[in-house]
């Protein structure tokens, strides 16, 4: 589609956008090009690839600027990614040591962020869902119960339950330790094929009791999976995005919502490799200034979620595609030998 010395402007553009911040102009990209070409020559080209949308001009500047599917041809074809330095290798590897799993993400969204100083995100998909341990009542008000859940990786759960009468303590601790005993290590789908078949044989306010409580937690689990975010007070330090605080704040309402999120990281899950959406390409608004780059981890030879970093645009894809790619293998690693 483009010949050499296109494809040459187009990556001097790009790469020198990424670290000025600033519209290029043809003697910058004179200067970086290694291209033995004229001024005139140099506009003509970029006047072409502005034509075909790889640029676009502000209207402040004579230079240009890389647009979104500018980036994702130079992510696709152009870019010469960095190798880790082996010392940041080290610090990943360090600290992404086998543990319990919902550690061991943490310990990952953590480096991932530090790293790359975007925000860090783990996604597991929900099929992925967490066996019980422990489950237990507690009544606030006559009509609002405390469900506590506490999986077998140890993490807890609050779920509040409104039921249509009052429940006595005696009650609630039957129930509590019905549930506990006989679903000890199954999760919710599985406790709920359980219960339909066992339910008949206690009282029907115990009953729906037990099924409000399965129905309270599943429902929230099968929707949202597992979700870390962590640093994203680090887009506010970038320029690009704390320019637009209208566009920031729908950023942060996204990262509340989550759901959204999670659909298009776990896109991520159908593709070997590092993915990357660039602005709208995502299909979400808000992340219409941001890229995302993800890649799937595995537990066991099984893909089991993603990791990845949101950033702005301009992010320096050489650097960060191979910290999110060695994070990613790193932790498969720690997750598959625990």
């Amino acid at each position: 589609m483009l010949d050499a010395r296109a494809k040459t402007l187009l990556k001097t553009l790009i790469e020198r956008y990424i670290v000025e911040g600033q519209p290029i102009g043809s003697r910058t990209l004179s200067k970086y090009s290694g291209l033995e070409l004229s001024p005139a020559t140099i506009r003509n080209v970029m006047a072409d690839l502005e034509e075909m949308g790889f640029i676009a001009s502000p209207h402040t500047s004579a230079g240009r600027v890389p647009t979104a599917r500018g980036y994702r041809l130079f992510i696709d074809t152009l870019l010469t990614v960095q190798p880790l330095d082996p010392q940041q290798v080290e610090v990943l590897k360090e600290a992404i040591t086998p543990d319990v799993p919902q550690r061991v993400l943490q310990q990952a969204s953590q480096m991932i962020s530090a790293l790359t100083h975007f925000a860090g995100v783990v996604v597991v998909p929900r099929r992925t869902l967490p066996k019980i341990r422990h489950i237990e009542f507690i009544s606030l008000t006559d009509s609002r119960i405390l469900l506590i859940i506490v999986t077998a990786e140890g993490e807890v759960q609050n779920r509040l339950l409104l039921t249509q009468r009052a429940y006595t303590p005696a009650e609630l601790t039957m129930a509590a330790n019905y549930l506990t005993e006989h679903c000890a290590g199954l999760d919710f789908a599985e406790i709920r094929i359980k219960l339909k078949n066992e339910l008949r044989q206690l009282s029907a306010n115990l009953a729906e009791l037990m099924n409000a409580a399965v129905e309270a937690s599943s429902e929230v689990v099968e929707k949202g999976g597992e979700y870390l975010i962590v640093g994203e007070k680090n887009l506010l330090d970038s320029e690009d995005l704390a320019a637009n605080r209208e566009r920031l704040r729908q950023l942060f309402e996204l990262f509340e919502q989550k759901t959204r999120l999670i659909e298009l990281l776990d896109l991520s899950n159908r593709a070997e490799g590092v993915q990357v959406f660039i602005g709208s390409e995502s299909g979400i608004a808000p992340l219409d200034d941001c890229s995302i780059v993800a890649a799937p981890y595995e537990a066991n030879g099984q893909i089991v979620g993603t990791i990845g970093v949101i950033g702005p645009t301009r992010m320096a894809y050489e650097r960060v595609i191979p910290i999110v790619d060695i994070t990613a293998k790193l932790l498969s690693s720690a997750l598959s030998l625990h």
